[in-house]
């Protein structure tokens, strides 16, 4: 007898786990802190539902409910009031007094524009590869995890246009949600980033979201063993006394049309979601949506709130614009939120 109620309770516990583990996160709650009139909401909410249900015409095997995500303005502070791997390279150049010394010619000059661009509020243009070429040979002998680490300590500075936020806090919340709502329902999230994949990395390392360092996506600097020097790594066998470090080179700019040939050598599975703010971002939303085999959707975020955030109208204008031609949906800061850095944070 005792042995029948334990074969009974333990098949009972197993449907019991089977369900919760099938179960789908009710979107709403969710996602309560967007609100309850913004269109993206529901629009994802229809998304997911129909994603997870097998009787739907809208479902997606779980293998293939892949989202991409890009970092910069779509899921953490953008600009403040420079990007963050600009303000990293901009400190180790001109103010970490262990390097600022031996920094050379070219990283100085990188370093000083940003600073001037930053000052003078002046869009930043052309520093793409001059930047990534700087950050390469501005960490040169670093191994990946020196590098994070010393990303961690800059990210404890306090951000200079807000009360109580840190540079490694300043993460969008209501993003914060989407990802957990997508990843309790069976969706793999993917980070692809403009910025330098071992700093994205290391803004993601111990921080709110719940995203492995193999599934973030950035800019490459080169990689090398210590004892490689200019050795091709075709001629080269790792030794048991190397270290992998930073190379000294730039290899590419993980933005436009390389973040889709990153999806495609990476990943391997066509996304079915996209989320981004800028131009910059638009190649993936299209790779996405276009003759996609399963239902698609591609996210803008628009920068309309002055607020409680670097909001820039003229550049929401824009993507609400771009998010009416291309047919994405957009993202209003500014009324689809109902906080975003949380209470404890104000801009200065």
């Amino acid at each position: 007898m005792k042995k029948s109620l334990s074969i009974l309770f333990a098949v009972v516990l197993i449907a019991v786990l089977v369900s919760c583990a099938t179960a789908t996160v009710n979107g709403e709650k969710a996602l309560d802190l967007w609100t309850d009139t913004a269109v993206a909401k529901s629009a994802l909410i229809d998304f997911v539902e129909a994603a997870v249900d097998k009787n739907s015409p809208g479902y997606i095997p779980e293998e293939n409910r892949i989202a991409v995500f890009d970092m910069d303005g779509t899921l953490l502070c953008e600009t403040d009031r420079d990007y963050f791997d600009h303000t990293l390279l901009a400190y180790r150049v001109l103010e970490d007094p262990t390097y600022r010394d031996k920094a050379s010619d070219q990283e100085r000059e990188v370093a000083e524009q940003i600073v001037t661009l930053s000052q003078t509020s002046s869009p930043v243009g052309g520093l793409d590869v001059p930047h990534g070429q700087a950050v390469a040979t501005a960490f040169k002998g670093m191994t990946p995890d020196e590098f994070i680490a010393y990303i961690q300590d800059f990210k404890e500075l306090p951000m200079p246009g807000y009360e109580g936020l840190k540079r490694g806090d300043s993460f969008y919340l209501p993003m914060k949600q989407v990802i957990e709502y997508l990843q309790a329902n069976g969706f793999t999230v993917y980070v692809v980033s403009g910025t330098d994949r071992i700093i994205s990395r290391a803004i993601f390392y111990n921080n709110v979201f719940d995203i492995p360092p193999a599934q973030i996506i950035g800019s490459d600097v080169s990689l090398v063993a210590t004892a490689q020097g200019d050795t091709d790594g075709l001629e080269y066998t790792f030794k048991d006394t190397d270290e992998v470090i930073i190379g000294g080179e730039f290899l590419i700019k993980n933005l436009k049309m390389n973040k889709v040939t990153a999806i495609v050598r990476e990943i391997g599975v066509q996304p079915v979601l996209s989320f981004g703010n800028t131009t910059g971002d638009a190649a993936m939303a299209e790779y996405t949506t276009s003759s996609n085999p399963y239902p698609s959707l591609a996210f803008m975020l628009c920068c309309d709130d002055t607020v409680r955030e670097n909001g820039n109208i003229e550049k929401a204008d824009k993507m609400y614009q771009l998010c009416e031609e291309f047919g994405w949906i957009p993202v209003s800061m500014k009324n689809d939120w109902t906080t975003i850095y949380g209470d404890g944070v104000t801009r200065k």
